[in-house]
Formats: C-alpha cells, structure tokens, sequence
C-alpha cells in the first residue's frame, strides 16, 4: 500500500450537529483535544499512507489553516475545493486529477472508529475488487443505508435510510470505501452525485462487482449533539481501543492523563480524566470521565462528570454539571447546576445559580441571567430572564420568545393558579400576532379547567374596567403588540380587581411554570370558550355617569387627542363627542404598520401634537398611549409637559375642586416629586409601594398615580385608565375655569429626574446596606429603597431593580447645579462601595 491514497470527504455542514458546528466545520470537532478528522489522518497514516487528498466545502479555510500542508503531522496533503455542492461522489469527481494512478481509499472526515484499516485494504486486493465497501453491524441501523450482501461478499441491494418495516439486516455501509481509479469514469462531471444513491446502483446495473469487507470494530458517525456525547462515555467507558495523549497518573479512583504536570493531590479523580495544557483546577473539585481542553479554569468545589469542556472555557466555583458539553470561550458562573445533562455553545456567559433543569441545548453569544431555571432549549438572540415576569406583565420578541408553545404554557400556569370552572377575560389588540398568541393562550386556560368569555379585540382599559364590576369574573389577560418595541409582544395579566398582579402572584406563576407542575383536567372538565359582546356600551355608560357631564358639555371644550392607532379609537372619539366636546382626533385608525413604527414616531407624533395644540388654539391636547395607559398632557401654549409636572397640574385641579371638608386622600410612588407639596391645601398626599395596594385599600383614595403618566380615579376603576383621566381633567377644567400654562406657571422651578446605574444583582444588597450606613446621620426614609435628604427638599433615592442589573437613582433638588452634583456625589460614593 505504498502507493496507495487517502482522500478525506470533509465538506459537510454538520447542520443535524448545530449549535456545536457554528464556527467550525464538523470534521473539526474536538474529540479529546484534537479534532475528529486528526483522529481519521493519523490513522490513515499508521496504515502506511502518507500521500491525503482533502475534499472540502463547508468552512474550508479552518481545515486548511490547521492541517496546513500536513507536514506536521508526516504527511502530504493537497486540498480540493468544489465550487458547488455535488453530492459525495461528484465532489470526488473534482479530484479526479489527483486520484488516476492507483487505487485509493476513501474515509469521511466525520467519523469516529477503531476499525483496523489494514484488513479493508487487504480485502479490496485479494478479491481484486473494483470498488469495496466497508460494512459493519449496528443496533439501530434506520440513521443509515442498509446493505445485504451475499455469503460470498458481494452486495445484492442498498436501502437508504429504510423504515424498520424494512430492515431486514444490521449491516449497514460506513461510508469507508476503496476505488479502483477507473471507476471515477461512471461519475458525471458537474453533476450532483451520491455513492449510495446515484453511483453503486450505476455500477451494479453495469455488471461491475460491489465487495462488501465486513468488519467489527468500534463506528460511529458522529451526526447530532446526542452522538457526539456518546463517542466520549463510550471511549471513557473502554467501548473502543483508543490511545490516550499525556502523561498518565494513577489516583485512588481512576486514572488522569495531561499535558501539564498538574498537582492531583487536591482533586478527586475518578475513571478516566484527560486534560490539555494550561489549565488552572481548583481545590475540592471532583472530576469523573471528563476530558478538559487547553486554557480552561476550574474553581474550587467543581462537579464534573461525564462530559467534555473545550478551550478557553471558565467554569465556577461549586457548580456541577453532569453529560454535558461546553464549547469554547464560555463562562459559567459559581453555583451553576445541570444534573441531566447541558450542551452550552460556544461564547455565552451562563449567570451564577442557574439551574438547568433537563437536558437543554444553549445556543451561541447568549447570556443567562444569574438565578435563571431553564427548562427549554435557547435559540438565537434571546436573554433568558431568571424571572418571567415584569411588573405583573410577560414581555418577550414576538414569535420566538413569546411562541406559541410559551404562550400556552404560560395559559397552563395561569389557569392552575386559578380554581378549576372558573372565568376569566381574555382580550387583544388588533395585530396579527396578538390574535395568534391569544388563541394558543385559550388553549392553555382550558387545558387547565378556566372558562374563557373572548372579547376578542378590545381597548385593556376597557376589559379591565369591566373585570372590576364583574363579580364572576375572576381574572383578566390582555394581549398586545409593544408600543416602545415593536418587536416584542406583552401579555398584561389583571386580578379581579383591575390592577395588574403583583410580585407575589407572579412568583407564584413562576413556580408553576418552571415546575411544569400544570393541573390538566380530564375531558369532562375542559373549559369553555363564550364571546362576550356589549362591554363597550358599559364602559361608556359608566364612564359618563362618572362625570359632571353638563360641566364639561357647557365648557364647549376644543381638544386634541392623538390615540398613537390604539384600539380606543372605535370607543373615546364618541363619548367624547357626546360630552359635547369638539375633538380633532390624531392617528385613529387601527393600522398594523403604523405601530409598528409608534415608537420611532413617538417623538414626532409629540412635535405634531403640540404645533397643533397652539395653531389651531385649542384648549388641551392629550396623547394616549394604547396599552399602558399612559397620558400626555399638552398645555394650550403647545407645552408637552414633562411627566412629574403633569402630574403636579392634576394634582393643583384636585386640590381647585376638591371638597373642602372631605380632604380627598392621593396615593403616590415613593420615588415621586415632592418639592411643591405645600402648594396644596385641600388634599391629602401619602406616598408607598402601589403595586400591592388591594382594592378595598385604593377606595381610600380618590387618586392613585404612577408617577409616570398613569392615572386612576379610583371611583371610576382601581387601573390606570388614561382616556378616563382625561375626561376627568376636562371636568376639573372646566370647574375651574382655569388654563393649564397658568397652572404650570404657579409651580415654582426645581429640578427632578430619574437614572440608572449598572450594579450586579448580587452586589445589591451590599448597595442597599452601605445606602443605610449612609443615612443614619441623615433624615431618610425607607418605604421603598432609601431616600436620603441633603436639604430641606433636595434628596436622593436608590432602588434596586427588580428586574435588571441596576440601581434606579431618583434626584430632586432646587435646580440643575445643585442636582448635578448630588449624581456626582453618589455616583462616586457607589463605585467606590462596588469595589
């Protein structure tokens, strides 16, 4: 065989392989620190074979750049790079050149076995074969094509990838062949041609002989993630003859070969360890049947069985991971647990405590929030959030985080939080997307027992309204498309009282939904889904008997209102006009392309309403935002008021038209302004966390108001309702007879504003307890976060967020300047306390 060639098929895209593939051609892929198609070379080579032909296409400069000329590695190698895809056998046909004076083997590039290539080339000369193929017998023979040859070796018939209804042998071909050069003549040029499906029938049709050589041995085409895992339990497990790379220790348990002269004394090593060069292994880890690549770090009390870290990978302290696979570059935080199995990709930065539940694939470049549980597989592009939920709503990119399949299992979660024959409300806005989410939704509620009265599409403010004074009705769900990203879709979940969830339910959903713990009814038992009509008349109704309709009707009022194309169009335009109220409405038509462009627009749709306001001399204008039910108010100068000031403007209406006597309650954030406090006299302002206010408790109130735009009069509904604030603000309008620019003129000048800083969620709590240290000389206070006073109105207040890693800094003070350097002060003080 001194002559004899080897060509490697290593062009495949390894598309069944993904994610493991994704920057590297399959051929590549590390088997023990050293990719598959090393393996194939250097036992090519120990069966006599120096001169390699390399067939290439899929990522071919990685091959080319490793193998170089194959000097290394005592070989020579010339490369061959088709200019399509031809299929195996037209992809040998573009090497033709290289192959015409002798006979040659052919071995993919992908494979990994323990065959003795010595008796296949043998075999193929003492049969004076023409084309041999190498057969051997597997389990589970339906992944490849089954070949039945007769006793005296010569193959009768080929299945490709038949049905176990056909299968009527194991012997299956291995993709290991050896050619006589002539046979290369039966191959089209320039055509796409395959050896099993095209080329062997060819031969046999003209009367050329195909030899299958049987052989035993240890094959496995290593064609999905699942594979790759098996060929390291099952080299590590002994199920084939391998020749282990490194000086070789021997250990209580087990046996560790490496390439460093590493101090095995402080790790627990059990059957068979391989490790690379330069690695750093800390104190307390316990290593069984793992093989660890070049430039990884371990950190002490680490739990690795069974599986395989690349290169470059860092892995953190106390974590354990059991049949898994870290590609390289790939950061795992401390505490991380994957007892069933993981395949983490290449480049992602897996957060401290998280937990994965089964057996899941992560895709490449994606981050994991610390304390994240993950139980699904993570594609492309999305940040998994260690909680679902975000201020009692689930906001996620339409169609790939929010699918159908998460959407209804979300439903399942939510109804069995829920009693069995319950009903709850679903309505949506009038995108495509939104309907198709609200139906996979119902799925989930009946799946669990909920009955579903579908309003279909319907304003949130109005479902909700009508949740409230509904006394079956025990829940409600709206579904929308994003506003502020039009990309994301938003699930809003309400209780019985109007107001979106709070943490605690939330957490509650959470657990169910991680768990998977759903109750599925028996069919008797399934939900029903009713259309409900007539909501909108109620809504109207209720909305007109809340006003002094004849007040605002004599004020005879000119107004703007832009609905920013949300679905309150078909509702406030009317009841606006029979409060006698002259309204020019602004962007009223439901448009799906329109929303989608509303948050680009957003600033824009503020400059239009504005100079609208002002020319046309209207008396106010309002911006409704669909969904959120936030407002703007724009004065009849054409000022768009900051929101800390509108709410400062209703706030001095109230007090204008308030009972005297009755000294109506107000109930606001914590974090909102409270320089101008004094200027009212005829109300009552408390401060607190509104989000957990319950309904009996928000009667106290006359108000309740986020602070950002939101508002509830609370006669009216316990939610935010913005097209009901307004009419509201006209009644006080007109009561008062007063202009809104002469009531933002009364408030005196100072300084508010709100900011983020970055700070890692386990470094929170330090925050929060240096942000108390600091106060203790101070006046504070701590409803929610710490509020530090620097003055007698000059403050500082830090929240931690719930949700992202950061610090929500509020600041008030008398003007810029003195606000300016308050930032400077604690934006200084927290860094120093982060270090």
């Amino acid at each position: 065989s001194a002559f004899m060639k080897a060509v490697i098929m290593a062009g495949g895209f390894g598309t069944r392989i993904q994610p493991l593939t994704n920057s590297i051609p399959k051929p590549m892929l590390p088997i023990f620190n050293k990719p598959m198609m090393e393996h194939i070379i250097l036992k090519l080579k120990n069966a006599g074979i120096a001169e390699f032909v390399v067939l290439l296409y899929f990522k071919p400069d990685i091959i080319k750049d490793y193998f170089k000329d194959g000097k290394e590695f005592g070989i020579n190698i010339t490369y061959v790079l088709p200019d399509d895809d031809y299929g195996t056998a037209g992809a040998l046909k573009c090497a033709e050149e290289y192959l015409k004076d002798d006979n040659f083997i052919i071995v993919s590039g992908d494979l990994v076995t323990d065959f003795d290539l010595n008796k296949i080339i043998d075999f193929h000369k003492k049969r004076d074969s023409q084309l041999t193929i190498t057969l051997t017998s597997v389990e589970d023979p339906l992944q490849f094509g089954v070949v039945i040859a007769n006793s005296d070796d010569r193959i009768e018939k080929f299945l490709e990838k038949p049905s176990w209804g056909e299968v009527f042998s194991d012997t299956i071909n291995t993709g290991i062949y050896v050619l006589e050069p002539h046979i290369m003549e039966y191959i089209p040029a320039g055509k796409n041609f395959d050896f099993a499906k095209d080329l062997f029938p060819k031969l046999m049709k003209s009367g050329i002989e195909l030899m299958g050589c049987s052989i035993k041995g240890y094959w496995r085409d290593v064609g999905n993630p699942q594979s790759y895992r098996d060929v390291y339990s099952d080299i590590l497990n002994e199920k084939i003859i391998f020749d282990y790379e490194g000086n070789k220790q021997k250990t209580k348990k087990g046996i560790i070969y490496s390439k460093d002269n590493l101090n095995i004394e402080e790790i627990d090593i059990k059957g068979v360890v391989v490790a690379g060069k330069n690695l750093k292994i800390g104190k307390n880890t316990e290593l069984k049947n793992v093989v660890i690549g070049n430039n990884v770090t371990i950190a002490d009390g680490v739990k690795l069985s069974n599986g395989v870290v690349w290169d470059n990978s860092k892995i953190g302290e106390a974590s354990e991971l059991g049949d898994f696979v870290v590609c390289n570059d790939t950061t795992i935080g401390k505490n991380a647990k994957a007892k069933n199995g993981v395949i983490v990709s290449e480049k992602c930065k897996i957060g401290s405590n998280v937990s994965f539940e089964k057996d899941v694939t992560v895709w490449p470049k994606i981050e994991i929030e610390r304390n994240s549980i993950v139980s699904n597989n993570i594609v492309w592009g999305s940040k998994y959030k260690s909680s679902i939920f975000e201020n009692g709503m689930v906001i996620g990119r339409t169609n790939v985080e929010l699918s159908c399949e998460m959407l209804t299992k979300l439903a399942e979660s939510f109804g069995s939080a829920l009693p069995s024959g319950s009903i709850v409300y679903v309505s949506r806005d009038y995108y495509k997307s939104s309907r198709m989410l609200k139906r996979a939704f119902l799925g989930g509620l009946l799946s669990a027992g909920v009955n579903v009265y579908d309003l279909k599409l319907m304003p949130c403010n109005i479902m909700t309204h009508n949740l409230e004074k509904n006394s079956e009705i025990i829940a409600g769900v709206h579904i929308k498309q994003s506003i502020k990203n039009h990309l994301d879709s938003e699930i809003l979940f309400f209780t019985q009282e109007g107001v979106l969830i709070d943490n605690n339910a939330a957490k509650n959903l959470e657990k169910i939904f991680f768990k998977e713990s759903f109750r599925r009814v028996d069919y008797q038992n399934i939900g029903e889904i009713t259309e409900k009509n007539g909501l909108v008349e109620v809504y109207k109704k209720s909305a007109i008997q809340n006003l002094k309709g004849d007040v605002v009707s004599n004020r005879k009022f000119k107004i703007a209102v832009d609905l920013l194309h949300g679905s309150m169009s078909e509702v406030f335009p009317a009841i606006l006009n029979e409060l006698n109220v002259n309204t020019l409405t602004i962007n009223a038509h439901m448009n799906d392309d329109k929303l989608l462009g509303a948050q680009n627009s957003i600033p824009k749709a503020k400059e239009d309403i504005s100079k609208i306001v002002k020319a046309m001399q209207l008396d106010v204008g309002f911006m409704i935002y669909p969904g959120y039910q936030e407002l703007d108010l724009v004065c009849e100068d054409g000022v768009l008021l900051q929101r800390h000031i509108a709410l400062l403007v209703v706030l001095h209406l109230i007090d204008k038209t308030a009972d005297k006597d009755k000294k109506p309650k107000i109930i606001l954030p914590a974090w909102s302004c409270d320089y101008v406090d004094d200027l009212f006299k005829n109300i009552t302002i408390e401060r607190g966390k509104l989000d957990s206010l319950k309904g009996n408790q928000l009667d106290e109130y006359l108000l309740k108001a986020s602070g950002i735009g939101c508002f509830s009069f609370t006669g009216f509904a316990h939610g935010y309702d913005s097209a009901f604030a307004s009419l509201k603000i006209l009644e006080m309008l007109a009561q008062s007879g007063e202009k809104l620019s002469n009531i933002v003129s009364k408030i005196e000048e100072f300084y508010y504003f709100k900011t983020k800083i970055d700070c890692l969620n386990e470094n929170k709590g330090k925050i929060m307890r240096k942000f108390l240290e600091d106060s203790k000389e101070k006046e504070a206070s701590h409803i929610d976060g710490v509020k530090i006073w620097l003055d007698k109105k000059d403050w500082i207040l830090m929240i931690p967020d719930q949700y992202h890693d950061n610090l929500n800094i509020y600041i008030q003070a008398k003007d810029k300047k003195a606000g300016d350097l308050i930032l400077q002060e604690y934006t200084q003080k927290i860094e120093a306390w982060l270090k």
